[in-house]
């Protein structure tokens, strides 16, 4: 298959004209990076986003697959000797993988079954015979014709065993021929109805499947959560399922396009055929393969929820370059309380036990009020696990009595024992016990999110939707492009950044990462992005996906502190050199940059996209893009599920969306879920369009249910 037949498939699968493809493509194939490609080469995609350059290069992937797959297919059927011109039109036309295999079916290599054993005792002319419905009913004996297949020796003894093996092998080559299975395969999606019930001895329990137990929906029509809830029900031994259709509607499909009259002598025989094809082979695989196929389909929706949720947190606000108290909180180990400077750097640890039943009330006071003069502490930033609530009223009653202004903030914990355990963190604070380590992670999620979140497996980070049953494949790689997004969206500070990262960073890598910290250690600070070249196995084409992402604050060249491509700086010189000023003159200097005229600096190499950017950044260079910093304040009365009562309002923090609703944090240690249902006044697809993770919203208690835990919310 041509590249080109490939390029066209791409665009007609995504609606992009052929010539961006073609050019994405082209850069894909010389290692170029989808960031590098959709940031700063936007003339030759015709500006496609991040997000469009990621499908091109997925849909390019399926279709590379497809075609190895292509390649073995025709080799196998070849040396079968069963390779017609018309069969190697139709397998190189193929764009679908699994109509390729159900093109393949028939010739792909089987064990022993009851229709190869049929044949092998010679019956597979008379399966044709019936095939064929030439002899009518009247016409013929049907014994005397079968009569001529009887041979003892193979088995074959009686007229009943040679049509029950011919029936065999056609129900085998009905079961076999992809139009078929096309055919019924799309009769189950478009008619079928999963139902899932109950397994003995579960009748009577109360579990979180209780609402499936005796459930019943179109396939065409089940939503992504309900699919993978009866998947993890029937996982966890709770639930069965099953597609219910109708057979004798299925049974007819095939018949049309099969019998010719049903006043053929052996009409019976080929309606058993028929009947049996579907029975014991179409059905049973067909029901699980369409299965498989909406769990693949949930899968997707799942890990696109799981993505999109990653994304929302991995880029909240940054509290930025303040001195920030780690508090994680605890009551019979006490709480651990690690001070971060404003670079984020370890300063001191101590613990405190303000809780019963070690309580040491006093000194945790004194501890507390010493840290925050020591270090002119700005936030505290306290983890929202065990004793959380109890630690924010006792901090706040410290800081009201003591009349500081340090304000403290409740800061989600989900994946920080991981990163506290881990090789990094050892690697990080070798001589620091991992509850500490926990506590510094804690604080600095609250400096800078992105930053400390990188660390840590984004399965980790509690944001997901059936995270653990999806493919696992599939969403380490969507978290890894979401990830890999965030990082060079924002940008990374080239003498701060940690190894884990700049690994994100578009063309450097985890190899890379770690000879540019490993030289910065040894050098001291990079003063110019030129100098990456310097740096062990960093080559110009490493340099040429990842500068443009990379910041150096009050390094030589002004320029290396914004999101300006260091192949674009000889513009902004040229643009300077007009107005006679120097270039650090132009930065910022919304004046001048009115006065620049960009038709007069398009090249071959940067268009009217490129220059448009150029200014924008020009005119504030090295601004975070993320939100300004915010936080919620829980109620002081609200502490446990107990002190809830149904019409309260409280503010609440969104920690993670689902197709179904929002959950939210309202400080009492269990999150309450609002239904998408009561998100919005008017209709919403999915909540998503109205509410993201991290969002501060108020609620309203609807329903508690003490026995499960669960809260019922509703958005106001």
């Amino acid at each position: 298959m041509s590249a080109q037949k490939i390029i066209q498939w791409i665009s007609e699968d995504l609606n992009i004209n052929t010539a961006s493809v073609s050019s994405t493509v082209s850069m894909l194939g010389q290692g170029d990076t989808v960031p590098f490609i959709s940031r700063y080469r936007k003339e030759k995609t015709g500006n496609l986003t991040e997000t469009e350059v990621r499908n091109v290069a997925d849909k390019l992937q399926y279709y590379i697959e497809i075609e190895t797959r292509k390649e073995t297919v025709l080799k196998s059927i070849e040396e079968q000797k069963k390779l017609t011109p018309e069969l190697q039109k139709q397998i190189q036309e193929c764009k679908e993988k699994q109509k390729l295999e159900d093109i393949y079916l028939p010739f792909k290599p089987k064990k022993t079954t009851k229709a190869t054993v049929a044949k092998e005792k010679g019956l597979e002319p008379l399966a044709n015979e019936i095939l064929e419905q030439k002899i009518m009913v009247g016409k013929a004996n049907k014994d005397e014709i079968v009569s001529k297949y009887l041979n003892k020796e193979k088995g074959i003894e009686t007229v009943q065993q040679a049509l029950s093996g011919a029936i065999d092998i056609l129900a085998e080559q009905i079961s076999d021929n992809a139009v078929f299975r096309g055919l019924i395969r799309s009769f189950i999606l478009n008619t079928g109805v999963l139902k899932s019930k109950v397994r003995k001895g579960f009748e009577d329990q109360k579990t979180k499947f209780e609402m499936y137990y005796d459930y019943s929906e179109p396939v065409k029509a089940i939503v992504s959560h309900r699919i993978l809830a009866i998947r993890r029900g029937a996982k966890e031994n709770v639930l069965t399922w099953k597609i219910d259709v109708d057979s004798e509607q299925a049974i007819d499909i095939i018949a049309k396009k099969t019998v010719k009259s049903n006043m053929c002598l052996f009409y019976p025989e080929l309606y058993t055929s028929m009947k049996t094809a579907f029975d014991r082979h179409l059905y049973p695989s067909l029901q699980v393969e369409i299965f498989l196929l909406k769990m693949e389909e949930a899968d997707k929706e799942a890990i696109n929820v799981f993505a999109k949720n990653a994304k929302n947190l991995l880029l909240a606000s940054p509290a930025g370059h303040k001195v920030i108290m780690g508090v994680d909180p605890g009551f019979r180990t006490g709480c651990k309380v690690a001070i971060i400077d404003k670079n984020g750097n370890f300063k001191e640890y101590k613990p405190i036990f303000p809780h019963e039943p070690m309580c040491r009330l006093e000194e945790a006071q004194k501890i507390i009020v010493d840290f925050i003069k020591k270090y002119n502490v700005e936030l505290i930033a306290i983890g929202n696990g065990t004793a959380s609530k109890e630690t924010v009223t006792f901090i706040n009653f410290v800081l009201k009595k003591n009349e500081l202004k340090a304000k403290a903030i409740v800061v989600s914990e989900a994946g920080a024992s991981v990163y506290s355990a881990s090789p990094l963190a050892v690697s990080e604070f070798p001589d620091l016990d991992v509850t500490v380590r926990g506590a510094i992670s804690i604080a600095r999620r609250l400096q800078d999110p992105l930053a400390e979140l990188v660390k840590i497996d984004p399965k980790s980070i509690g944001v997901g939707q059936y995270q653990h049953d999806v493919n696992q494949t599939q969403l380490k790689k969507n978290l890894d492009d979401t990830v890999e997004s965030c990082v060079n969206f924002v940008g990374v500070n080239l003498n701060s950044a940690s190894c884990e990262l700049l690994s994100y960073v578009a063309g450097i890598g985890k190899l890379a990462a770690k000879n540019i910290v490993q030289y910065r250690t040894k050098n001291g600070s990079f003063t110019n992005k030129n100098e990456l070249l310097n740096v062990s196995m960093f080559g110009p084409k490493t340099f040429t996906q990842c500068a443009g992402f990379l910041r150096i604050p009050d390094g030589e060249n002004p320029l290396d502190n914004s999101a300006i491509h260091p192949e674009s700086y000889p513009i902004i010189e040229k643009m300077a050199s007009d107005l006679s000023i120097t270039p650090e003159s132009l930065i910022g200097n919304t004046s001048a940059i009115s006065k620049i005229n960009l038709k007069n600096y398009i090249s071959d190499t940067a268009g009217l996209l490129t220059l448009n950017d150029i200014i924008a950044e020009l005119k504030k260079p090295g601004v975070d893009p993320r939100k300004d910093f915010s936080s919620t304040e829980f109620s002081a009365d609200i502490n446990s599920i107990d002190d809830l009562k149904e019409n309260m309002v409280l503010d609440g923090t969104v920690t993670n969306v689902t197709n179904f609703g929002a959950f939210v944090d309202i400080g009492v240690h269990q999150d309450g879920l609002v239904h998408i249902s009561k998100l919005s006044d008017k209709f919403i697809s999915s909540p998503h369009e109205v509410v993201s993770v991290g969002d501060t919203i108020k609620v309203k208690v609807l329903k508690i249910d003490q026995d499960l835990a669960r809260i019922s919310l509703e958005k106001i």
